[in-house]
Formats: C-alpha cells, sequence, structure tokens
C-alpha cells in the first residue's frame, strides 16, 4: 500500500484549519514539500508544541511526503521566535533533505501564498494553488498525522491550544469530539462572568458562545474572551450592520488595501475598492467583487488596518460569496510583483497584540501531558473541505479505538472519520456520530 492510500484510510487532513483532505495533496507531482509551522494567530502556540515535541515525526512525514510527490526539496517554515522548536526541528533535520526556513514574527506568515513566495521565490498564479508552482504546503501537525499514518495509525487525537481569558493557558492533546467546556476546564476554567470563545484565533477563527462545540480535526485553538471585549462586540455585529456602517462611513482612505498582504504580495487585492461598491450596488457588481477575489480573509483590513473600524474584510467575504453564487471566476490582472514596501509594511504580532488590545492574554501557553477522557464524545461527519462522511455504524454497535466510523461517498472529496477509543455508538443522524464510552 503506498502512502496515499495509507494516508485517505488515517483520514488525514490539514490541520492548522484549511481541513484538505492531504490524500489528494499527495497525488500530485512537485519538486519541493514545505511545512508549514508559521503559526502567525495570536495567542495561539499549537504548532511550536508540536514542531518541539514531535520534531521526528514531523520531518519524517515532510520526507514521505516529499517521496510520494517526487520533490528533491523540503522546508520548514518556522518563526525564528520559537527557538525550543527551532532547535528540535534542526536536530531531527540533520542528515536529511530538509532545511529549516526562518520567519519573522509578523502576520500573516501562514498565508500560503505568502509563505511560498518567501520560502521559494514563487509567486503563485492569481486564483491558483501552491501546486501550480510545483510546490505542496503542508500544516507540521498534518506531517506528524502523515507519519502516523505510515504506520497505521489513524487520526483520531487534535492538539490544540486553550487561551485568553482562562486560568491556565495551555495546549494539550485530546480526543476527537472532546467538547470545548471540557477542554477550558482542563485549562482551570474561565476568569471572566461572560465567556465567548474564537474557534481558530482572533483574526481568521468562527466566533460563538457555544462551549459544547465539540473538538475536530481542524480545530488549532480556542481563545476565551469576555463578550464586552471591543474586538469581541465587533466580531458579533450583524452583517447587516457591518455593511451599513460602511457604506456610509468609508472615506476612502486606502489604509485597508496597503496593509492587506496579498496586495504587498502583487495580487490585484484592493479592499478600498470593495468598501467603494457598497455606495453603489445598484451598479458595477461584478467589477468591484474582483478586487475582493484574491483576498485571503486574514482581517487586517478590519481589525489593523482601519482607522475608523470599518468592515472591508466581511466586505470582501460577502463579495465574493456573491461571486461563487453568481459561478464568475477571476478575470483580472494575471501579472504578480511584489509591492516594493512589502517587507517595510509586514505586521508585528506585538504591534497587532497592542491593537487589539490582548496584551494581558499573552502567555506561553506549553504543552502539557494533562489528559482528558471524556465519556461521551460528538463526532460531526464532516470535518474537512469537501463533503460529510457515509455512515457505516449503527446506534447500538461497539467500535474499537481507531475504527473507521465512516466512509467517503463515491467520487466525492472528504476524509474518513474514525473513532478516538473503544466506545459504543449512542446515536447516528445526518450530521454527527455521538459515542460513548
Amino acid at each position: 500500500m503506498n502512502l496515499v492510500e495509507q494516508v485517505k484510510l488515517a483520514g488525514v487532513v490539514g490541520a492548522g484549519g484549511g481541513g484538505f483532505p492531504t490524500h489528494v495533496k499527495l497525488a500530485a507531482q512537485a519538486d519541493i514539500v514545505i511545512a508549514n509551522g508559521a503559526e502567525c494567530e495570536p495567542l495561539l502556540h499549537k504548532d511550536a508544541a508540536v514542531m518541539e515535541h514531535w520534531a521526528a515525526d514531523v520531518v519524517q512525514g515532510l520526507v514521505l511526503s516529499m517521496e510520494a510527490v517526487g520533490a528533491k526539496t523540503g522546508a520548514v517554515g518556522i518563526k525564528a521566535k520559537n527557538q525550543h522548536a527551532v532547535h528540535a526541528i534542526e536536530a531531527a533535520c540533520h542528515g536529511s533533505p530538509v532545511r529549516v526556513h526562518l520567519l519573522g514574527d509578523y502576520y500573516p506568515a501562514g498565508d500560503e501564498y505568502d509563505l511560498v513566495y518567501t520560502v521559494t521565490e514563487r509567486l503563485i498564479p492569481p486564483g491558483g494553488i501552491p501546486i501550480h508552482v510545483g510546490v505542496v504546503v503542508a500544516n507540521v501537525e498534518t506531517l506528524a498525522n502523515i507519519a502516523a499514518a505510515a504506520a497505521g495509525k489513524a487520526v483520531t487525537r487534535k492538539t490544540l491550544t486553550i487561551a485568553g481569558a482562562v486560568v491556565e493557558p495551555l495546549t494539550l492533546t485530546v480526543p476527537l469530539g472532546t467538547s470545548l467546556r471540557e477542554c477550558i476546564a482542563a485549562a482551570g476554567g474561565v476568569t471572566v462572568p461572560d465567556p465567548v470563545l474564537a474557534i481558530g484565533g482572533l483574526m481568521m477563527g468562527e466566533n460563538t458562545d457555544q462551549f459544547d462545540r465539540p473538538v475536530t480535526k481542524t480545530t488549532g485553538g480556542v481563545i476565551v474572551l469576555p463578550c464586552s471585549h471591543h474586538v469581541m462586540e465587533r466580531k458579533f455585529k450583524p452583517a447587516k450592520i457591518q455593511h451599513a456602517i460602511g457604506k456610509s462611513a468609508c472615506d476612502q482612505c486606502r489604509y485597508c488595501t496597503e496593509y492587506c498582504p496579498r496586495f504587498l504580495l502583487g495580487y490585484a487585492v484592493e479592499p478600498h475598492q470593495v468598501m467603494r461598491s457598497l455606495a453603489f450596488t445598484a451598479t458595477g457588481v461584478e467589477h468591484w467583487n474582483q478586487w475582493a477575489a484574491l483576498c485571503c480573509a486574514c482581517g487586517l483590513c478590519t481589525l489593523y488596518g482601519c482607522p475608523e473600524e470599518l468592515y472591508p474584510k466581511e466586505a470582501c467575504d460577502q463579495s465574493k460569496a456573491e461571486m461563487r453564487k453568481a459561478g464568475l471566476k477571476w478575470t483580472g490582472p494575471t501579472e504578480v510583483k511584489p509591492h516594493p514596501m512589502r517587507d517595510g509594511r509586514r505586521v508585528p504580532i506585538k504591534s497587532l497584540m497592542r491593537r487589539l488590545a490582548i496584551t494581558e492574554y499573552d502567555h506561553p501557553a506549553h504543552w502539557t501531558t494533562r489528559t482528558i477522557e471524556p465519556p461521551r464524545v460528538v463526532l460531526p461527519l464532516k470535518q474537512s473541505a469537501g463533503v460529510a462522511n457515509t455512515p457505516l455504524v449503527r446506534a447500538g454497535d461497539r467500535v474499537r479505538a481507531g475504527q473507521a466510523l465512516g466512509e467517503i461517498p463515491p467520487q466525492a472529496l472528504s476524509a474518513i472519520l474514525h473513532a478516538p477509543f473503544d466506545a459504543v455508538v449512542a446515536e447516528v443522524t445526518g450530521q454527527q456520530i455521538i459515542l460513548t464510552r
């Protein structure tokens, strides 16, 4: 059995948040594989912990991936500030065809377009993906999971950071399906009376007040903040109000565009033009939407660049949704040339945290061996890009740890789901499987 099939059977997906089924990436041909350990979301330390404690697995997964895609070169993109992780990875790379590429402490260093250019000086074509320039990019935890898949082990656990307004910020590894409430309890509980959650990070994550949400294959971290925190107040504002504010108040200062990492890399992304379209909703919608098509949704424009605290990122999100609904594809400029001020306009993480008013929560959140053994887990049937699994089990079935609970529908994009421990199937619906010990 080759690595692609092993990875498919193990249910490996992009663990950095994207969730793209990894077996599809490894079926391609490339000449370089990049391990994405940039981890640029403020307060999250999951990837640094993975590289520090499982460096050998990360590098082994990277070498196996190189062999699968025919690559001669491998590189680990890692921030120089994470010294313990850097030392561990450098030691693991010794004698291998893998090199370490040190990154600065800026946001968003982990954006694939940015990372590929920084490591290889190759510019992904507008609307393209890394393979279009001969590159495969995988999160470092994904690579550790690839090494495990080669040994016949399925993805049944997830490493994540619990940070923000908790007693003891930490990074830990838990069974898939564990509730966020149980993870937060392992961090000593919350320290504010009105907590809400940013799942996956403050900049690009999902915001919720639902503490019983389950950990999935793409949960990289949870940041707890009071609902009265200014950033959370902004994020929970209804989209209709966000756009109405932008329509009435945007003065076209261009700060959103001038800080945009994709614009600085040379792509035709201009959030101020998208904001302008809010005032012209009866004409030119398709034209203005083009300026949002290549947006990476990093959120810098909304949460850092705009001096009036408007919502250009959210306007871009809406524009991209409208383009998908209308079946519109990118038809703009194809020539890409990095802006001469690109390096000078990078946003340091420390500056970003000050703007977000979260410096008081800036703690290491070291990895802990502390374990959670939940009596019950909820496993969504869709935990990756593509479609949901088709269940293979029924209520009342007994399952073993690592047993496949679902299968990929014919000719579909998905990733197989497995039981995290020996259990009884308590319930099966069209959306999830519930297991009890």
